[in-house]
C-alpha cells in the first residue's frame, strides 16, 4: 500500500447476542495492523458494554478463532489498537468511563468516526 494506510471500526451492531461473529473485527483489526496500518475501533449502541470487565471472560468466535473477549480486546491493544466508547452509549447503558477497562483509550463516537470516514486517508468498516 502507498501511504500510510488507517482503518476506522465502527462496532454497531457487533454485540455478544451472536458471539460466532463478534471475533470477526478483531480479526480484521489485526490483519489491517499487519499491513502496517494504524486502527482504531469505536464501540457505539450495545457494543460499548463490550468493554466492561465483566464481558470479558466470553468466549467469541468458532473453531480456532475462539477466545475469550477479553483475549481479543487485551491482543488488540496491546497490538497498538486505539479504542473509544462513545459517550452517548455510555449513558444510555448507565455506564461511565470509569466502568471500562483500562484499554479503553477514552470517549470517540459519531463526529470523531465520521471525520475519519471523511478523510481520504482513512477507510472504515462497520460491523
Amino acid at each position: 500500500m502507498s501511504g500510510h494506510p488507517s482503518l476506522a471500526i465502527l462496532m454497531w451492531s457487533a454485540d455478544l447476542s451472536a458471539p460466532e461473529r463478534l471475533a470477526t473485527p478483531f480479526v480484521m483489526a489485526q490483519a489491517a495492523l499487519a499491513l502496517d496500518a494504524t486502527v482504531e475501533l469505536y464501540f457505539t449502541a450495545r457494543s460499548v458494554q463490550l468493554l466492561t470487565p465483566a464481558a470479558g471472560a466470553t468466549p467469541i468466535g468458532f473453531g480456532a478463532e475462539r477466545l475469550a473477549l477479553g483475549a481479543y480486546l487485551a491482543q488488540s491493544h496491546a497490538a497498538g489498537v486505539r479504542m473509544y466508547a462513545c459517550s452517548q452509549a455510555l449513558h444510555a447503558a448507565g455506564l461511565r468511563r470509569e466502568d471500562l477497562i483500562p484499554a479503553c483509550q477514552g470517549l470517540g463516537g459519531s463526529v470523531q468516526f465520521i471525520d475519519r470516514s471523511l478523510d481520504p486517508a482513512w477507510r472504515t468498516l462497520v460491523f
